[in-house]
């Protein structure tokens, strides 16, 4: 039964058990319809409208994760991509409450472009489409209380796009929804640096062209059933979709992809900065100080200063991600203890500009969660509360004016981790199948 009724039922308990009386007056039957009318209107408030896209619908809902889990080292680290034949897709997510709820998982096959596709769930599962959530375990001597919830993804049988949506007790009571993708390989990549674009290199750009051979597959109109995806540093705010090849080569069965313009190429941006609260005893790099009177904690980042002006400065960070780490005792995912993060950032205040702090921990969204505020002591403010570990995040501007690398600087050499997808669309099934999926790290280290 959903929470929200529960509620409001046990607030007529009197009325139904009243055995005292024999009938309901009037005023009473007026009361009971009030009621049901309320507890109608709070299931329809708890109603969230799916969004095809990595989202949060509650507010105690945190730390989600979703990754490829090998049994690795820091494996959510790594994107939340898997080949059809060995699939070991791993959702985690914190709930901010003292008691269990039962949770449940679905998922939904997608197009390229993340719009629903015409599959039915027998077409891409071998079960039912509903799997509730058994493993789960309480924090254990933390400052907020919480209950850390762990699932492993069911496989699929068909190669694409596929929403993973996460709800309470039916699919309208939605809690969270994360992308994934699976692939099976059936077009072959390679790499062309003849022609690279190099002139670009001064406005901090990136290019890369590539090749896709496609003689596995019968593909009668490339133009219209082949679609790539370009993503950079697992983001999906600024992702390339639907890039078209410049040359088809049907003789050869190729596909030729060369950014002679700036519109598919990507800025390199700078290394991200990073805060590192693994410890709350001695904390790391960049943290400026810590208030251990109130409970949560709250901590101070080290003040940031604008570096658009600054050459590039090389060093290892974790490309936009973020690591959940213990380093005091006990396992990180029931340990670790949340506390208030406070990012400031030095600088004059921009007119009609927004500034945000993003990163993974929160999809690199620019909402009004992450929008900083100006507190007219030449500082741009932002309080966050995230789980201890090791964080890369870095400030972004509005697109009504500024760049968005208006603070943090835009260099070739900045090390970046780009993945490329191929979706081909055949007659059957009607709905486009991930063939092709390929990583390229630029500038590794």
């Amino acid at each position: 039964m959903n929470r929200y009724k529960k509620s409001c039922f046990a607030s007529f308990w009197p009325f139904r058990f009243a055995k005292a009386r024999t009938s309901y007056s009037a005023q009473n039957w007026r009361v009971l319809i009030v009621l049901f009318a309320i507890c109608g209107s709070h299931s329809l408030f708890a109603q969230n409208k799916i969004e095809f896209a990595d989202k949060t619908y509650e507010p105690q809902i945190k730390t989600v994760l979703l990754y490829s889990g090998l049994g690795n080292s820091r494996e959510n680290l790594r994107p939340a991509v898997v080949p059809l034949q060995q699939q070991s897709l791993v959702l985690e997510f914190d709930d901010l409450q003292e008691n269990s709820s039962d949770y449940y998982v679905k998922l939904i096959h997608c197009n390229y472009d993340w719009t629903k596709s015409t599959l039915m769930d027998l077409d891409f599962l071998e079960s039912f489409n509903e799997n509730r959530i058994l493993d789960y375990a309480y924090s254990i001597n933390t400052h907020t209380r919480y209950v850390h919830y762990h699932f492993q993804v069911p496989p699929v049988k068909l190669p694409g796009n596929y929403l993973l949506v996460a709800y309470r007790n039916d699919p309208s009571d939605l809690i969270l929804s994360k992308r994934m993708m699976v692939y099976q390989n059936q077009v072959s990549f390679s790499r062309d640096n003849q022609f690279a674009g190099t002139g670009t290199l001064q406005q901090g750009k990136q290019p890369f062209n590539f090749d896709i051979e496609y003689s596995n597959l019968e593909i009668l109109n490339p133009m219209e059933t082949v679609h790539v995806t370009i993503r950079q540093n697992q983001r999906w705010d600024n992702v390339k979709t639907n890039v078209q090849p410049n040359f088809i080569r049907e003789n050869t069965q190729q596909l030729e992809y060369r950014f002679f313009d700036t519109e598919n190429q990507f800025n390199g941006g700078n290394e991200f900065r990073f805060v590192d609260f693994r410890s709350l005893l001695a904390p790391g790099q960049n943290t400026g100080k810590i208030n251990r009177t109130v409970k949560p904690y709250e901590l101070y980042v080290a003040i940031d200063k604008d570096r658009s002006n600054e050459a590039y400065s090389q060093y290892l960070d974790l490309n936009g991600n973020y690591l959940i780490e213990n380093l005091d005792f006990g396992e990180p995912a029931l340990t670790g203890n949340y506390l208030y993060v406070n990012f400031l950032l030095k600088s004059a205040e921009l007119p009609r500009e927004d500034v945000y702090v993003v990163g993974s921990f929160n999809g690199f969204q620019r909402d009004a969660e992450s929008k900083m505020s100006y507190n007219g002591a030449g500082y741009y403010e932002l309080r966050q509360f995230l789980k201890q570990g090791l964080y890369n995040y870095q400030y972004e501007v509005g697109t009504r004016g500024n760049s968005t690398t208006s603070f943090e600087g835009n260099h070739f050499e900045t090390e970046n981790f780009y993945e490329i997808f191929v979706y081909q669309r055949p007659f059957r099934p009607n709905a486009d199948l991930l063939v092709g999926y390929f990583q390229l790290p630029i500038n590794p280290r």
